[in-house]
Formats: C-alpha cells, sequence, structure tokens
C-alpha cells in the first residue's frame, strides 16, 4: 500500500482515502480578482478539494529577452510576454485576498510556486502543500529549496523521464518524505494517445512508498476517472468559466457541469472499486434465491442408489439443494429414501452427509 500522508490540515492522501481532487485555475481568472474568486466558488460547488493558482514573480522565472519578446497570440494581454503575464498576476495582497476568501468558504488553498522566489511568498502565505509544475521538475536546487521548507509537495512530471523521476525522488526523500508525483504529459489539450495511464502503474512500481496520482490536460473525463480508478490519489485539472474565453489553458480546461460530473464520477468510482474478496454478498441474495441453481435428479433414484453422475442435472429448483458445484462431491454417495425424477437433491435425502465449509 501507498505511503499516507496529510496534504492539508485533517486530509490525508494515500492507502484508502478518498482522491485528492484539485481545481487548477491556473491563469484562467484573466487577470480579474472577481473572476478568480467566481471560479473558487464554482470549484468549491462542485465538490473539488482544492482551487489552485499559478504564482511567478516575473524577473525569477523569465530573462529580459523572454519578458520583452513580442508575443502577437490571439490569446495575449499585451505587446510582449512580459506585458501579457503582468497582466495575469496578481499581487501578493491579492494572493492574501484569495486566500482568504477560500477559508472563508472552507475549500484548500494554493499554487504553484514557478519560481524559487514565488515559493518563498507562498511559504510566508502559508499553503497547505507546494505544487511543483512539470518545468521545475528538472530544476534540482528549485527542488531541494522547496523540499527544505518541510511543506507537502505535489510534483508533477510532464516533459521528464523516467531516470529524471528516480533523481527528483532521491533528491527530495531524504529532506521531505510527504510528497507525491503526478503522471502528466504536457500537451493543451492533450490527444489520449499520449496521455499513457500506464506510467501511474510504472510509478507505483518504482515509487511504492510515495501516493501517485494524475495531472490531465486532455478534454472530458472519462480519462481522469480512468487514472483514479488505476489508483490516482491526487487528481489535477484545469478548470474555466468559459472554454471560449482567451488564453491557451481554456480549451484543455473543464467548465463547471464538467468538474461537477468528473467529482460525482470519482466518487462513484472510488466506492465502486470495494473489497478485493469475491464471495456471495446480501444484495445478491434476491437474485440467487430467484434464479440461483440446484443439483436435481435427472431420473427416478431408488432408495439405496449409489449416485452416478448421469443421475444428476442442473436446474433452478424448488425447494434450494446442493449448490451446482457439489454435483461432482454428490457422485459415489448413497441415498435414504427414494428420490422422484426431476426432484431437488438435497441434505436429507444423502446418507452420512457432511456439509463442506468454504474457506
Amino acid at each position: 500500500m501507498a505511503r499516507e500522508f496529510e496534504l492539508c490540515p485533517g486530509r490525508r492522501i494515500g492507502g484508502d482515502h478518498p482522491c485528492f481532487i484539485i481545481a487548477e485555475i491556473g491563469q484562467n481568472h484573466q487577470g480579474d480578482l472577481d473572476i478568480a474568486k467566481r471560479m473558487i466558488r464554482m470549484a468549491k460547488d462542485c465538490g473539488a478539494d482544492c482551487a489552485k493558482f499559478q504564482k511567478s514573480e516575473l524577473e525569477y522565472k523569465f530573462n529580459k529577452k523572454a519578458l520583452e519578446r513580442p508575443y502577437t497570440s490571439k490569446h495575449s494581454w499585451g505587446k510582449t510576454y512580459g506585458e501579457h503575464k503582468r497582466h495575469l498576476e496578481f499581487s501578493h495582497d491579492q494572493y492574501r485576498e484569495l486566500k482568504k476568501y477560500a477559508e472563508e468558504i472552507g475549500i484548500f488553498f494554493t499554487a504553484s510556486g514557478m519560481d524559487e522566489m514565488a515559493v518563498e511568498f507562498l511559504h510566508e502565505l502559508d499553503v497547505p502543500f507546494f505544487k511543483v509544475g512539470s518545468g521545475d521538475t528538472n530544476n534540482f536546487p528549485y527542488l531541494e529549496k522547496t523540499a527544505k521548507k518541510g511543506r507537502p509537495m505535489v510534483i508533477s512530471s510532464g516533459m521528464q523521464s523516467m531516470n529524471t523521476m528516480h533523481q527528483v525522488y532521491q533528491i527530495v526523500k531524504p529532506i521531505n518524505p510527504n510528497f507525491c508525483f503526478l503522471q502528466c504529459t504536457s500537451a493543451y489539450p492533450l490527444q489520449p494517445e499520449d496521455v499513457n495511464l500506464r506510467v501511474i502503474s510504472a510509478y507505483q512500481s518504482a515509487f511504492p512508498d510515495i501516493p501517485i496520482g494524475y495531472s490531465g490536460h486532455e478534454t472530458g473525463i472519462a480519462i481522469s476517472v480512468a487514472a483514479v480508478a488505476m489508483g490516482a490519489k491526487v487528481l489535477e485539472r484545469h478548470v474555466t468559466l468559459d472554454k471560449t474565453w482567451k488564453g491557451s489553458d481554456h480549451q484543455a480546461s473543464l467548465e463547471p457541469n464538467e468538474l461537477a460530473e468528473l467529482v460525482k464520477a470519482i466518487r462513484t468510482v472510488e466506492k465502486a472499486m470495494g473489497s478485493p474478496v469475491k464471495q456471495l454478498l446480501p444484495c445478491e441474495m434476491a437474485c440467487n434465491e430467484k434464479l440461483g441453481k440446484s443439483v436435481v435428479a435427472k431420473m427416478a433414484i431408488p432408495e439405496g442408489a449409489i449416485l452416478t453422475l448421469d443421475m444428476l442435472t442442473v436446474k433452478v429448483g424448488e425447494p434450494k439443494g446442493f449448490p451446482p458445484e457439489s454435483i461432482f462431491d454428490l457422485v459415489g454417495q448413497k441415498v435414504k429414501k427414494k428420490i422422484e425424477e426431476d426432484e431437488t437433491i438435497t441434505e436429507q435425502v444423502v446418507e452420512n452427509h457432511v456439509k463442506k465449509v468454504k474457506c
């Protein structure tokens, strides 16, 4: 069983605990604080466990030329990439306001720290856990500094190799044991053939002492539900209020009705996973009473006869008698009285019958 730990106060992940569902708002708020609050409320109303944003200190995430690069995309909020990102970036005070709002309505709040200074701010903000975006998973100095903060970590693995993930594990584990990996493919939107859900199983085998999850950028909910059925203990999906809004992430995001359906489907699947013990269940008794078959006499059998297989058959019988799986055990047994053709074979007519106990 994968190791368990407390990701947020009072909320454990791993083992048999419910999947922790992160609604990734990212920068789909369009740089509007009111929209951001509406999205936090939407995440809460749809049943997500956490509303998550992306925090950058732009001069630490990008160099000057990257910020000065012309940005002419239809998704642009400025003439340069720097202007575009500044439009979408909330201030420290705005983050404090958003976190307070999330706490007031009862949903966990965090953000991906997109550079080391952003992590410093989020640590000061007292977020419950750090999310490491795929772009920083191979940023080993960043990982080491983040791990040393002592907060739980959720680490995405888009654009990485298994060799890199082993290195990440070896860096983080000795410093901070409370972390998990998310299988992720960094494409927006993500095509099904590039999802590679089997990596979840590979991670479970390679890293059996940490929980494994899934961060999805596909359209729809089916693949994410399948990830949970495969054992994902954390699930992250981008969310939006309107897929037609400007911004490259909206198309790969879930609208409110989809997020609500995803949460509902995940909780249904978790119930359906049930127990590995196969047995007749109480809910099956009615069907078993109505349609469950018994061993019956294929012909008239005289008193004192020794049963042979050609004397017996299997039918839905009234009353109930020996179940079909007992037919071979009855061969060679002596009957105490005459049995009519088509009559159920019951314990009362078989001499010295000892009921076998199923293990």
